[in-house]
């Protein structure tokens, strides 16, 4: 990473040092759809146009894209003017203080696992994974009683999995993937493994009734869709 690479890293994450504009980012990424000044002011408690001064500086820092979208179904000659809304930007920060590279080492490995044609390598990087799972799993159940009802249980899994990196939200569905600058180029095999390690976990997070790992990409989500089985169909 240059010189410049790492200013334009810090500026961008300079603002978020601000707990307003960190509050503001935060919502705006947790709803992942288009949000308004409006409904921003809103959520964090301030006023809109305060909302707007803050929103913007998060658009400049490269953090939000701005785009305009009318209010209601309305078109045409007096619909009003398009609405500024909000959505978290497409750009990805990464900052390692010296530099750091584990992506380029994780594009090795994943090449390399993709080279085998025997597809022991790929077997091996699966049941690493599902380990993996398992230990989150068990971390995870240290936080629910014995006699936990389904809810609890699935707050359980939504906290691993945000502490992961993954946004939960729904019943569940994933926003993030952690993975995703490898996925990129590794689709099936990191898609395969990131399924056999949230396997894992859920087999280990014990519930009534159980939850169950299902691969289910689908644009700009994680490849991985998380549901509660009843009499052997999910249940949502």
């Amino acid at each position: 990473m240059n010189q410049p690479d790492i200013d334009q890293q810090l500026t961008g994450l300079a603002g978020l040092g601000d707990p307003l504009r960190r509050a503001l980012y935060r919502h705006v990424a947790e709803r992942g759809v288009l949000v308004s000044r409006d409904d921003a002011a809103l959520a964090v408690g301030i006023s809109r146009p305060l909302a707007a001064y803050h929103l913007d500086k998060l658009v400049d820092d490269g953090l939000l894209e701005a785009r305009y979208r009318r209010r209601g179904s309305r078109r045409g000659p007096g619909a009003g003017r398009p609405a500024k809304h909000y959505v978290r930007a497409d750009r990805q920060i990464e900052l390692s203080l010296p530099a750091r590279d584990y992506a380029a080492l994780a594009e090795l490995l994943a090449g390399a696992v993709e080279a085998d044609p025997t597809g022991t390598a790929q077997a091996a990087l699966n049941r690493a994974a599902a380990s993996l799972g398992a230990e989150l799993g068990d971390e995870a159940a240290t936080l629910v009683a014995a006699d936990a009802d389904p809810d609890q249980v699935l707050a359980a899994l939504r906290e691993a999995l945000a502490a992961r990196g993954y946004e939960p939200y729904g019943t569940i569905r994933l926003r993030n993937c952690p993975f995703d600058r490898i996925a990129a180029h590794h689709r099936q095999l990191v898609c395969g493994a990131n399924h056999a390690m949230l396997q894992g976990l859920t087999e280990h997070l014990d519930g009534d009734p159980p939850v169950q790992a299902a691969l289910d990409p689908q644009p700009g989500r994680c490849c991985v869709v998380l549901t509660r089985v009843v009499d052997g169909r999910a249940a949502g």
